[in-house]
């Protein structure tokens, strides 16, 4: 840890304990979720396990996981994006699900009929991802205006994500136009990575900073710097509360680096060397590490203990995985599951 990089313990409240309970469970989801892409990226590189691409969240955990854990399973509304595996752990997706889908094989949420990536359980309110980038937005917005219509909205929060060049769609300003306007409770969490894939912000924006768009939306802005887990999830806890109080949506923007190509395709050479050794190309599961020991908030063994635990986790969960049937094309009849006889939760 570099002097840079020190922190200043707080003064200890209740409010503390509460922000030690929230940091070390957003802690523990990024080591699992880590370990786990570490596997998939190993599995996609030996080929022929895995189909399609494998787009991973290393340096975007903090952030990700930060939101994840203000989210309820089965009563919030979460639209995650491809970085955002440690969100959807903390957010309540097991592992195994993660595993299933990513192999194809017909145990699993998608049964084997999408994308990897592509994967939730709407029922739950876990929507699946949706590759025209801004449209979740809308589809979270949606689904907590109809929540609003039948009169179930209750405290319901709803939350998803968008990477830097995505707020540059029209999807992304209809649908957080919409959520102003109804001022529903939702949170937009902006990873500011920094590239559009291989397009740099300033070639993506004239503003000095994302979070100023907030402003012209009627929404409420909030900057973070998201290589830091503790400002992270402080950030969230009061976006999240500021939208279940009635506040109307809250977009919270994170200053980033993605430590790694746009996809395990892509070697991101167009990422100068220079800037990974910025204070945005910081490892935010290493700073997250560095910030529990000092807080003594956990221990070197806490640590080992956590990462072996993860290791133990992934490795059952292949384990279990690669001995389940992956779909048959010749009795499979491939429709949607929302089709009659193929509701979501029935069997064929």
């Amino acid at each position: 840890m570099t002097s840079a990089d020190k922190i200043v313990t707080p003064a200890f409240d209740e409010s503390t304990e509460e922000l030690r309970h929230d940091f070390l469970k957003a802690l523990r989801c990024m080591i699992l979720s880590r370990t786990l892409e570490e596997k998939l990226s190993s599995l996609y590189r030996a080929g022929g396990r895995i189909v399609g691409g494998v787009y991973l969240g290393r340096g975007q955990e903090a952030f990700s996981a930060a939101a994840g854990i203000q989210l309820r399973w089965g009563k919030d509304i979460f639209g995650p994006l491809i970085r955002d595996q440690a969100g959807r752990i903390a957010y309540g997706e097991p592992v195994i699900d993660t595993m299933r889908t990513y192999l194809g094989v017909v145990t699993g949420p998608m049964r084997g009929r999408d994308g990897n990536i592509h994967r939730g359980q709407p029922k739950q309110g876990y929507m699946a991802m949706i590759s025209h980038l801004g449209s979740l937005l809308s589809v979270v917005a949606g689904a907590l205006f109809a929540r609003r219509l039948h009169g179930t909205l209750g405290d319901t929060a709803g939350a998803t994500s968008i990477g830097d060049g995505g707020t540059s769609t029209g999807a992304f300003h209809e649908g957080l136009n919409l959520a102003a306007v109804e001022k529903l409770p939702l949170v937009v969490s902006v990873a500011n990575n920094q590239y559009a894939y291989s397009t740099p912000t300033h070639r993506q924006y004239a503003c000095e900073d994302l979070v100023q768009r907030a402003v012209g939306y009627g929404v409420g802005g909030h900057s973070v710097d998201g290589t830091d887990l503790l400002a992270c999830v402080r950030i969230f806890r009061t976006a999240f509360q500021q939208a279940r109080a009635g506040a109307g949506p809250q977009m919270v923007v994170g200053r980033l680096l993605r430590l790694g190509g746009h996809g395990e395709h892509d070697d991101a050479s167009y990422v100068p060397n220079l800037q990974k050794h910025t204070h945005e190309g910081r490892d935010c599961l290493l700073v997250a590490q560095n910030q529990a020991l000092e807080l003594a908030w956990a221990t070197p063994q806490d640590l080992e203990k956590w990462h072996k635990e993860a290791r133990t986790e992934v490795d059952q969960a292949l384990a279990l995985v690669t001995k389940e049937p992956v779909p048959d094309p010749y009795r499979e009849n491939w429709r949607a599951l929302s089709t009659s006889g193929l509701v979501e939760g029935q069997e064929p």
